[in-house]
């Protein structure tokens, strides 16, 4: 049987992983504060909600735990749908609010 992880053991992971991820966003934000970025950094600044959107959201909708993780047709439209407006649109905002109206109304039939 495994021990138990001690109460230290817990909180200096947690401590320390906060100061990782406060020492990740000022190394970007805090160093830069209001100066002027580069126009290619601006460029490639664009592009960051396109590819983390995917990411997060993909597998939850593909393979949700409410479909025991087996794709159905229904989300597979509303993928569909999402990705097809999404490149027509080029916005974000658009892509997901098709993708919402598509999954919930064929699931309201």
């Amino acid at each position: 049987m495994p021990e138990p992880i001690s109460d230290f053991s817990i909180w200096a992971t947690i401590l320390l992983l906060g100061l990782g991820t406060w020492l990740i966003r000022f190394s970007f934000l805090g160093l830069i504060g209001a100066r002027q970025m580069p126009d290619w950094a601006l460029r490639h600044l664009r592009y960051v909600p396109v590819a983390i959107m995917p990411g997060i959201v993909a597998p939850l909708v593909a393979w949700p735990e409410a479909t025991g993780g087996v794709l159905e047709p229904i989300r597979l439209s509303a993928i569909i749908v999402a990705l097809l407006i999404g490149a027509y649109m080029r916005s974000t905002l658009w892509s997901i609010a098709a993708g919402l109206v598509v999954l919930y109304g064929l699931l309201a039939l």
